[in-house]
């Protein structure tokens, strides 16, 4: 298993080459000067010019690109052109929140997206079934902008019941977790219903029916195990997408994380930053990735990685 990660994560490196040169280009190709943001809008042409050659900006791309990959491959990601603090501290103060915002959502999604599944599965043909798996695709179809200004219209503004913005506890977590967590609860749903309808055909769920097992018992000890590993690859990839999928949620709810940071970076078209909570989104999906193939060979023995 130690190789195989081993060379997982080498095979990984040359995706990661890709994304910080894909990701320089592309800030360097946003319209807006981040001299003249920094300069203010009466500097005179000569002070913009001292602070494009502060910042590094008037060398070639291919110059500039090679003191960004300089500094990367030793440990730095640069200075933020905003405080002149340095990025991994901006990161690193941003991704406790996503951390925590999508860990949430992902309970949400696997408790809701989970046990919906398994009652349409069980409730095959009937309405309970045809009711579930609608209310699965409108979650999947509904955007996440506008269920998260529903939520804060009801529970928030009429409701009073929690709070519409900011990171205020516990409390200020509900909103954002429901709202990020819901288009990946109806996928899940999805998956785990269509799995889990596949492993209640087969001969030996027969078996244990007609040996007078209780469904429950059915359901939970031999279906549900059988049907994890397309469940936890969903899981696996939804979890990647929420945490750099969490740009909308963090922005409307003011959330202190790495969404609203990327947010910020780009209209102050700070360079540096925008590289580096790229770069992190990069390595979390490859992270994620990884885990969930460690993952398959903890669900099931039969899988082994040499």
């Amino acid at each position: 298993m130690t190789s195989y990660i081993f060379r997982r994560l080498l095979s990984a490196t040359p995706t990661l080459l890709g994304v910080t040169l894909a990701v320089f280009m592309f800030v360097h190709v946003l319209p807006g000067d981040p001299a003249r943001l920094m300069a203010g809008i009466q500097a005179t042409e000569e002070a913009v010019q001292l602070v494009r050659s502060s910042l590094g900006l008037d060398k070639p791309l291919w110059v500039q690109y090679g003191i960004y990959f300089n500094d990367l491959i030793h440990g730095s990601l640069g200075i933020s052109n905003r405080d002149a603090a340095a990025v991994s501290t901006h990161l690193a103060q941003a991704f406790g929140p996503t951390l925590f915002l999508t860990l949430a959502a992902m309970v949400v999604a696997i408790a809701i997206g989970l046990a919906a599944g398994i009652i349409a599965a069980v409730s095959h043909g009937r309405f309970l079934d045809l009711w579930t798996t609608s209310l699965a695709m409108f979650g999947i179809s509904l955007p996440s902008f506008v269920l998260a200004l529903a939520l804060i219209w009801i529970f928030g503004v009429d409701l009073r019941w929690f709070p519409t913005g900011g990171d205020q506890g516990v409390a200020s977590l509900v909103l954002p977790a429901l709202t990020l967590g819901a288009g990946a609860a109806a996928t899940i749903a999805r998956i785990s219903r269509s799995e889990m309808l596949e492993v209640l055909a087969q001969d030996y769920i027969r078996m244990a029916q007609a040996k007078g097992h209780r469904l429950r018992a059915i359901v939970l000890r031999h279906a549900l195990p059988n049907t994890l590993i397309s469940v936890v690859t969903v899981i696996g990839l939804h979890f990647g997408f929420l945490i750099s999928g969490a740009i909308i949620v963090e922005t409307v709810f003011a959330w202190p994380g790495l969404g609203r940071l990327l947010i910020d970076s780009i209209a102050f078209r700070d360079y540096p930053m925008i590289q580096g909570v790229v770069l992190v989104f990069a390595l979390e999906f490859v992270a994620v990735n990884l885990l969930v193939d460690v993952l398959y060979a903890r669900i099931d023995p039969r899988i082994r990685y040499h």
